[in-house]
């Protein structure tokens, strides 16, 4: 055995309260006094174990010292997989540090330069619930939970999975809690506290399990500390400070019905720290003797206030070796390297030991598979390795149960197994490219555009935060996101296009060229003024058939997200945004023919989803005007945007016959707001638009085509697939617009009139109370918005109404508020998009006007729901919500690493954003968008929301079992069976343990019902 005592260790003469050795063996940390706080310091190994390293002057010997503490540290403790050191002290907190990228040597505040850290240690998170000293901080076997004990009689254990998530509390000393330790095996954690107590807890249900008082009953004095420790093997545990025959002892406690018949005596003084040595020995054989079948053994290290330390086996009745005044003060604590032959100790008196030990002195180590066979033969499988943060109960009661949990395990071993293939799926969502070059062709170089009026752009590169594994609320470096970083996948379509809306409108990266999907032909754009975006958009907003208009007929157009206005040039197609994509306007030079009814490779999906995007082609042509115009108006000087120059060859192509006249339009849409009047589409002489591609669907409409009895006729022309049918008109018509079903038209003299897809006039013409000013058509619905405000929806098929005049003034009170964007979705819910960021849709059921979307919504910032998002489901739902909410549902993925939210706070805040996605999904009548925010809200709720509500949401699925006369319950909400979606989110619940008796019961009630 060597001793050494490095003199360079020390808290400038300070006491050091706790010591610990890093897993890897490469660094210690100790904890105690600082000048005028608590200090943690991370030093260097090496130096302790070579003495040449020691005096080599380039190795350093101090890595980091952190001061973070207001008052003394009483302890330090680096959890199992070596990532995090937790230290508890005085002031009552218990800090987490990480360690941080490398920023170069920062000097330790208030020192002379020489005092550089060579790593930087970052306090990740401060747990705070005690309400005294914390005494000492444990981790569990496998780092699931940490505890830590404090003055206040209390131990508290964190979810070290999810800091600073508290699972409880353990109250039953009445004495000051001063020392902790897991049971190897998981199954126990037991303290020491001054009231004359050892007591053991169990982790299944965190009660009491006993409580040992004899061997303590004639303690007198107390210590600083009670670190008690519990064998590697789990059989044996021994505490502090106990007292035989009047002479101190460390008690040896037996798991096997916690006896306490022996202990290690010798000790003068009373024992303050007990630690076992992580490693289980065999006993070392002769060179050449035969191997004698040997019993393995423990070791074990005991210090005392007398100033000596003692090692202890298990397999001698006398300890191994008593170092006597090794120190001037109190041992304070020990640990052991992870070989199990070297040994640290720390003093009152600021200073450190290392003894280290041979083989031959200790005998042979045995490898982990040993040691774990011995834990299965003991306590059959390890508990610690099926330990769940969550696990509350290890029996699991239930055959269903038990195919979920090794479903859960299945699926997290592919999705493990899939994560780096998966990565070009993910981010290939909408263009050809796959999102792993983009990033590397962006980190290479910066990414130029060129906007309409030949300016350079340099596309924004997203900056990501560093991840910091399980801790989502406190971030520090700012560092690019490089492929393959585990942040990436989240930030895929902030990638793609940070200058506009994401994902939910399909846009492409503003650097690449519109590419064709892999296997489809390039498409030819179907109307001059958007290119390849449309189909995109078709495939991934539209699929479940909005109609979206741009606002040519409102006020102009702020794209979906006010605040992306500017940049939204350099984007190519953005279909619903104001700015019309460069892209766009380079590629309809080259177009030959726009009527291509065959061009199918624009779509993938079914009929009416093409139509709607279809439909904001047409308007764009007039809005790009109106935009332009209204800019030089809001601005007054500067010039106005040449958008509307490079129109020019646009607009005269042969098809589309579009008379510019939509200058006075502009004017009227600088009328004051109070007066809430909305921009009115212009008479033109001929325009045509194209409905839907699947059936192919067209329309074109000529003013003015004959004169008959000095009545002038407009003509309405439809074409579907290939079958025409034609109307007259008796006034101008200013703007038509169709669905599969219905197509409508208004006319210069406030008549409304209604077809069917084959000609047929489905209702007389409707006097409309003011000129038209927007007008939509989904399925069998029509809405119109006048040019006073008024809002109107009718169900054609039903002939009913289902809004009726309904001002848009109590949402438009407010400053400068226009329209910005409306949409009618395929049930009739109208949806009007303001200026400010704010969506609403008009309830007919309720008659009120609900917010669905907010772009300064803070709960979008602050949610946190990465975990609850199912894996097929790559980024974002389609739907009207998505598209009205479009970049922010992006947001919450990246929540959690933006702030530093603490934990409770962003639970709540991630729990009330769920629940008015759900609502709004509900009041928006969207099925799927209400399906899938609700399976990410059972998941939420599963694995962090409280348990009453999980249950009030089961409850409401189930409905009642037995019919009643009474009951206003509804079996099916959104056409969905509310049972079947029970089904569906039993097995989510059925992935938590400790909801297994919830799962049961509502699994038992659907069999009885499917039974009856």
């Amino acid at each position: 055995m060597k001793l050494l005592k490095p003199s360079w260790v020390s808290h400038n003469g300070k006491p050091i309260f706790s010591v610990d050795i890093h897993p890897e063996g490469t660094k210690f940390a100790t904890g105690g006094q600082g000048e005028d706080s608590g200090k943690v310091v991370i030093w260097n190994m090496s130096p302790v174990l070579r003495e040449e390293d020691e005096k080599n002057e380039n190795i350093p010997k101090m890595l980091c010292q952190m001061d973070n503490h207001l008052a003394c540290v009483n302890c330090v403790r680096w959890s199992n997989n070596g990532l995090y050191l937790a230290s508890g002290g005085d002031d009552k907190l218990v800090m987490v540090w990480k360690r941080a990228a490398y920023i170069g040597p920062s000097t330790v505040f208030g020192s002379s330069s020489k005092l550089a850290n060579v790593e930087q240690w970052r306090c990740v998170t401060i747990l705070r619930n005690h309400t005294g000293d914390v005494m000492d901080v444990a981790w569990s076997p496998h780092d699931v939970w940490l505890a830590s004990c404090s003055v206040d009689n209390t131990i508290v254990i964190w979810n070290a999975r999810k800091f600073p998530e508290m699972v409880t509390s353990l109250k039953g000393h009445t004495g000051l809690v001063k020392g902790l330790t897991w049971d190897p095996v998981g199954k126990y954690i037991a303290s020491q506290a001054d009231d004359h107590s050892l007591k053991v807890w169990r982790t299944m249900d965190w009660q009491l399990e006993t409580n040992i008082t004899k061997p303590f009953n004639e303690c007198g004095g107390t210590t600083h500390v009670l670190r008690l420790s519990w064998s590697p093997d789990g059989q044996y545990l021994v505490s502090a400070h106990a007292m035989n025959n009047s002479g101190p002892t460390a008690q040896i406690i037996e798991r096997d019905g916690w006896k306490t018949s022996m202990d290690f005596v010798g000790h003068r003084k009373a024992v303050t720290v007990v630690k076992f040595n992580p490693k289980i020995f065999k006993k070392k054989q002769k060179n050449g003797s035969s191997p004698k079948p040997s019993c393995p053994y423990c070791c074990c290290a005991v210090g005392s206030k007398d100033r000596s330390v003692s090692v202890w086996l298990t397999s001698l009745k006398r300890p191994l070796v008593v170092i006597h005044d090794l120190f001037d003060k109190s041992i304070m604590d020990i640990t052991w390297t992870l070989n199990g032959l070297g040994i640290l100790v720390c003093s009152m008196d600021g200073t450190v030991a290392f003894l280290d030990f041979s083989q031959d002195e200790l005998g042979d180590p045995l490898n982990e598979d040993e040691k774990n066979s011995i834990h299965q033969n003991i306590y059959g499988k390890s508990l610690a390795i099926t330990a769940e943060p969550q696990l509350s109960t290890t029996i699991i009661e239930n055959p269903e149960m038990l195919k979920y949990q090794q479903e859960k395990e299945l699926s997290e071993r592919r999705s493990a197994a899939s994560h780096e293939a998966q990565a070009p799926k993910l981010t290939s969502v909408v263009n050809g490219e796959s999102l792993e070059d983009i990033r590397k062709n962006l980190l290479k170089k910066q990414v130029e555009t060129r906007t309409a009026d030949g300016r350079r752009r340099i596309t924004p590169l997203c900056i990501a935060q560093l991840d910091t594994g399980d801790f989502s609320p406190a971030l520090f470096n700012s560092v690019p996101i490089l492929p393959g970083s585990s942040m990436s996948s989240q930030l895929t379509p902030q990638l793609s296009s940070d200058s506009s809306t994401a994902n939910s409108l399909g846009l492409r990266p503003a650097q690449d060229p519109p590419s064709a999907p892999p296997g489809k032909p390039p498409e030819e754009p179907k109307d001059g003024t958007v290119s390849a975006s449309a189909p995109a958009m078709n495939s991934t907003a539209m699929k479940n058939n909005l109609l979206l208009t741009s606002a040519a007929k409102m006020e102009p157009m702020k794209a979906l997200d006010s605040r992306f206005t500017e940049r939204s040039k350099a984007t190519p197609g953005v279909t619903v945004s104001s700015a019309i994509g460069v892209g766009s306007l380079d590629r309809a030079k080259d177009i030959s023919t726009l009527k291509d009814p065959k061009s199918k490779d624009e779509t993938s999906s079914d009929s009416e989803d093409k139509m709607a995007a279809v439909k904001s082609l047409s308007f764009n042509k007039r809005k790009a005007e109106l935009d332009s115009a209204e800019v030089v108006e809001k601005k007054k000087k500067g010039r106005p945007r040449k958008d509307s120059k490079m129109l020019a060859p646009v607009v005269q192509q042969p098809l589309l016959q579009v008379t510019p006249s939509t200058e006075k339009e502009s004017v009227r849409a600088a009328a004051p707001v109070t007066v809430f009047k909305l921009p009115t589409p212009t008479p033109q002489k001929a325009f045509s638009l194209q409905i839907s591609v699947e059936p192919s669907l067209y329309i074109e409409v000529e003013n003015e085509v004959s004169t008959v009895g000095g009545v002038r006729f407009s003509q309405l022309r439809c074409t579907r697939e290939g079958r025409e049918w034609d109307t007259l008109l008796a006034s101008r018509i200013l703007t038509a617009t169709g669905s599969c079903e219905v197509i409508a038209v208004a006319c210069e003299d406030r008549m409304l009139s209604v077809f069917s897809a084959c000609g047929r006039r489905l209702l007389p013409a409707i006097l409309l109370p003011a000129p038209m000013s927007t007008l939509h058509c989904s399925a069998s619905f029509v809405m119109v918005l006048t040019a006073c405000a008024t809002l109107s929806v009718w169900d054609v098929q039903k002939q009913s109404v289902l809004v009726k005049n309904e001002s848009l003034q109590t949402i438009l009170s407010g400053t400068d508020v226009r329209v910005s964007q409306s949409l009618l979705t395929q049930q009739g819910v109208p949806v009007i998009s303001l200026s400010n960021g704010k969506s609403y849709c008009f309830s007919s059921s309720l008659e009120t006007w609900n917010l669905i979307a907010d772009k300064q919504d803070s709960l979008v910032q602050c949610a946190d729901f990465r975990n609850c998002l199912p894996s097929q489901d790559s980024m974002v739902t389609t739907g009207p919500l998505a598209v009205m909410q479009g970049r922010t549902l992006n947001a919450g993925r990246l929540a959690s690493r933006l702030s530093s939210v603490p934990h409770h706070l962003q639970q709540g805040l991630t729990l009330a954003y769920l629940e008015s996605q759900l609502a709004s999904a509900l009041t928006l009548r969207s099925s799927h968008e209400y399906r899938h925010w609700l399976l990410i809200y059972a998941r939420f709720l599963v694995n962090e929301g409280p348990e009453h509500r999980l249950r009030e949401l089961c409850k409401d699925l189930l409905g009642p079992v037995h019919r009643s006369s009474s009951s206003a319950w509804d079996s099916s909400v959104l056409g969905l069976r509310k049972r079947e979606l029970l089904q569906e989110v039993l097995p989510v619940i059925g992935q938590n343990l400790r909801f297994q008796r919830l799962f049961t019961e509502y699994q038992d009630q659907l069999e009885l019902l499917r039974n009856k």
